[in-house]
């Protein structure tokens, strides 16, 4: 048989293996799925809680610490050469998406909270010409760092190309698109300083 065809047979099974345990509910869903997808990654630490309805992709290039947490309907994807590397005591709640994609990168340190409906992406569409449509002109990596001890609160856009420093606060329906130096509060469209935490 065609090693290609074995491939395709064996990543589509993965598909299905993912959905049939990614419904099981309660806390021996929540055993079994850790046990199942702590082979699929890259890196995987101790403790992991994957809640129901977790979307993943591309699992062997996403590395996670001990202790992470991701709550139901919320999607982790890397592909195309994209990397997600996550520290220790990682919150993710409900609703929420990091994508890295087309060579995007996301850092995320230790004691990192990201509340519900956040979407963090590396990467994003090509535009720059008009005579072309945007879904036909590809897309362009980036990389998104957030360090220690951050709050990300709900609602926030991150774009590519962004550091958020060590011990802030991203403040509900912000879009970021300019690094935040450590220790600060943002907050608006764009994110702009509020204040800073010492």
């Amino acid at each position: 048989m065609n090693k290609r065809y074995i491939n395709d047979f064996l990543e589509e099974l993965s598909v299905w293996l993912n959905t049939f345990f990614a419904s099981i509910p309660g806390r021996i869903g929540i055993y079994i799925r850790g046990k199942y997808l702590r082979e699929r990654f890259k890196k995987c630490g101790y403790a992991p809680a994957f809640a129901t309805n977790v979307d993943f992709e591309g699992l062997k290039y996403v590395e996670v610490g001990n202790r992470i947490t991701v709550s139901s309907y919320c999607s982790i994807y890397a592909h195309n050469n994209g990397t997600i590397k996550i520290g220790n005591n990682f919150s993710m709640n409900r609703n929420s998406c990091l994508g890295a994609s087309e060579g995007g990168e996301i850092l995320i340190g230790n004691d990192v909270l990201i509340a519900q409906n956040v979407v963090i992406r590396a990467s994003n569409h090509e535009f720059k010409s008009i005579d072309i449509p945007i879904n036909q002109q590809g897309h362009r990596g980036g990389k998104i760092i957030i360090e220690d001890n951050c709050w990300i609160a709900a609602n926030v856009v991150i774009t590519s190309n962004v550091t958020i420093g060590a011990h802030s606060i991203v403040a509900a329906g912000a879009v970021v698109t300019s690094n935040v130096e450590p220790f600060s509060i943002v907050g608006g469209v764009p994110a702009r300083l509020i204040k800073k935490r010492n």
